[in-house]
């Protein structure tokens, strides 16, 4: 029987990228484990979800626990805390890698630009843990030095760690701190890409430097940053639980309690199994949902997308 010209050329791309293929088998498996495999743990958000019992053994209540989240108060208004986090993190943190890898791409000695990548890199590899740590040092009222400096300006203390309005400032200045160099190297990378030629022809007709990058660096990354926005769109509702976590008290918990502590805090703490991954599954949905409309969007003006 002889074998179909499909299967026969699909045989071939195998073997003839075999290695590649090696490669990827890693990442492939992981994903498989780690993000496809607990899927079929969604099923507990329609059950009430009993250890003892197990999934085949507990009970079927279909959308009991999404209509008791969307019917609590107290949850509208933490999707709110969740939705303002993201938002500072698209409108202040978001742009910071992209003007800082600009500004990098314009440093003509090497050792010094070299210097400054490995100092805005280093944050990223501490944790949440020692940053946070850090800034409680700093802006304690007992001894921390941003209060003492107001003291000796002659301000008034201010309790940072324990003041609402002060949670959001304080949240994104850690996060920018910590991530911004680590996000420039997908920009550098896009940037060394763009042919040189163009700049040089810019040269020629009279352009700065400020219009070459208006002109010629930016629209030239413009498809990464789209790709880019994208993804973190996706994550809207996705916020690193630890970070927020260890910034969380109960002075300033109507404005700092997010999805993702909610859900430890129900689900764990109080052993909310199945409420707890209806909470997991809404965030899922709404970051898929966002994610294919915002790709959308980016083909309606012109961009690839993701996919």
């Amino acid at each position: 029987m002889p074998v179909p010209k499909s299967s026969s050329s699909l045989a071939k791309r195998l073997v003839r990228n075999r290695y590649m293929y090696l490669m990827i088998l890693p990442g492939l498996i992981y994903f498989i484990i780690f993000k496809y495999f607990p899927m079929y743990g969604l099923l507990i958000a329609f059950q009430d979800y009993l250890p003892y019992k197990g999934m085949s053994g507990s009970e079927w209540v279909g959308l009991k626990h999404f209509n008791k989240l969307f019917s609590e108060p107290e949850f509208w208004n933490i999707f709110k805390n969740t939705f303002v986090l993201f938002l500072y993190n698209i409108v202040f943190y978001f742009p910071v890698p992209i003007v800082l890898a600009v500004m990098l791409n314009e440093v003509a000695n090497v050792f010094f630009k070299r210097l400054v990548q490995s100092i805005v890199y280093i944050p990223h590899f501490l944790s949440w843990v020692i940053i946070v740590s850090i800034a409680y040092v700093m802006l304690t009222m007992d001894g921390g030095i941003i209060n003492q400096l107001m003291l000796y300006f002659g301000f008034p203390k201010v309790n940072f760690l324990l003041s609402e309005g002060w949670f959001h400032p304080m949240y994104i200045v850690q996060v920018i701190w910590r991530e911004a160099g680590w996000g420039t190297i997908v920009y550098l990378a896009a940037i060394a890409a763009i042919d040189p030629q163009l700049y040089e022809a810019a040269r020629m007709d009279g352009a700065g430097r400020f219009r070459q990058i208006w002109h010629i660096t930016l629209p030239s990354i413009r498809s990464v940053i789209v790709v880019l926005l994208i993804l973190r769109i996706g994550n809207v509702l996705d916020l690193s639980f630890e970070h927020v976590y260890l910034l969380l008290n109960s002075m300033n918990r109507s404005v700092a309690e997010i999805l993702d502590t909610y859900v430890y805090t129900v689900g764990l703490k109080q052993g909310q199994f199945s409420f707890s991954t209806a909470v997991g599954f809404f965030k899922s949905f709404v970051g898929l949902f966002l994610v294919v409309l915002s790709n959308k969007l980016a083909k309606k003006i012109g961009e690839e997308g993701i996919y």
